[in-house]
């Protein structure tokens, strides 16, 4: 396994984060340990999760699995470099909302951070992630309640997810004012068929140091071999959500034709690619990788070795274009 900084930090991280939305609505309680275990024997030490993962009627379940892999113990705990999130009401589905039990007030976080330990089984949290902007609370008010997860050990470093760059700088600008480290992470959906964090989010989390934690690696399956397996009659998750309503669209369709064909010619395997092109991204920490499986583990860990030649990454930019610097991609 291959480390890096995380942004400005001294913290070490992999150059893969093991993401763990499946463990619980895709990945029973067993599997989901045997792949925790595998990751960390493959020298993955960062592992992502967030406090409404389960979902449904089962929010928190995948933090409570987390939390019975690290009672286990064998150093499980110690060797994790732990993120989760907060934003969403905790509500099952369908049930009313209550008041402040959801997004950033510092009411709902010094809950929500209790609660997350709670189910984590740990006394603190190494990254705590805003899972989405809040629009009504200023920085100001969420400074003050890390300030107070920070003293009381709760928390190390703050980062964001989903955050506009114009977002990712106001809330470094605020606590730059008073002496705070800031935001020192961002999770944002970016791959090879969905460029646009190019045009605002990576160049703001470039200049404040802020380490890019890409989310939807594969966009969804797309960019896994989708029709390749569809062909081929197997790969479930390749013909559902996003890349089954993509593939309807005759032009993607044809985009990622060219992308497999040319991963073909060369050997390669698409979603090993579309990983590796990702670490190859100025500003990139590592991708998340959210296995379902020990076998999508094993692929998604090759691609930290794989290194891909000038004549594929040209390929690639000519079959995914990014939207260019911003301005200049909407001005002229």
């Amino acid at each position: 396994m291959k480390y890096t900084q995380l942004g400005r930090t001294g913290l070490k991280v992999s150059r893969l984060v093991l993401g763990t939305m499946n463990f619980g609505p895709q990945t029973g309680e067993a599997d989901s340990h045997a792949i925790m275990d595998a990751a960390q024997d493959a020298g993955i030490n960062f592992f992502d999760t967030a406090n409404v993962y389960g979902w449904g009627t089962e929010k928190g379940r995948t933090e409570e699995i987390i939390g019975s892999w690290f009672a286990q113990g064998g150093g499980r705990r110690d060797k994790t470099v732990l993120a989760t999130k907060v934003y969403a009401n905790m509500a099952a589905d369908g049930a009313p909302a209550w008041p402040n039990h959801d997004k950033l007030s510092a009411l709902n976080i010094r809950r929500a951070v209790d609660a997350s330990l709670k189910r984590l089984g740990t006394d603190h949290i190494d990254i705590y992630q805003f899972h989405h902007v809040d629009r009504r609370t200023p920085f100001e008010e969420i400074w003050q309640a890390m300030d107070v997860l920070v003293r009381e050990g709760k928390i190390l470093y703050v980062g964001t997810s989903n955050f506009p760059g114009y977002k990712i700088a106001q809330g470094n600008e605020v606590a730059a004012r008073t002496g705070r480290l800031g935001l020192v992470s961002e999770q944002c959906l970016y791959n090879l068929a969905e460029r646009r964090a190019e045009m605002e989010v990576i160049p703001a989390a470039q200049e404040y140091g802020v380490g890019i934690i890409p989310w939807s690696p594969l966009h969804g399956g797309l960019l896994g071999g989708a029709l390749r397996k569809e062909r081929e009659g197997g790969g479930s998750r390749s013909t559902g959500g996003r890349a089954a309503q993509s593939l309807t669209d005759p032009a993607v369709r044809a985009q990622i034709q060219a992308y497999e064909d040319l991963l073909a010619k060369h050997g390669l395997e698409p979603g090993e690619v579309g990983l590796a092109w990702l670490l190859t991204r100025p500003g990139v920490t590592g991708p998340i990788v959210g296995p379902r499986t020990a076998e999508q583990l094993e692929s998604a860990l090759r691609a930290v070795e794989l290194e891909l030649g000038e004549e594929v990454l040209a390929g690639l930019e000519e079959i995914f274009p990014g939207p260019g610097l911003s301005p200049e991609a909407f001005a002229w």
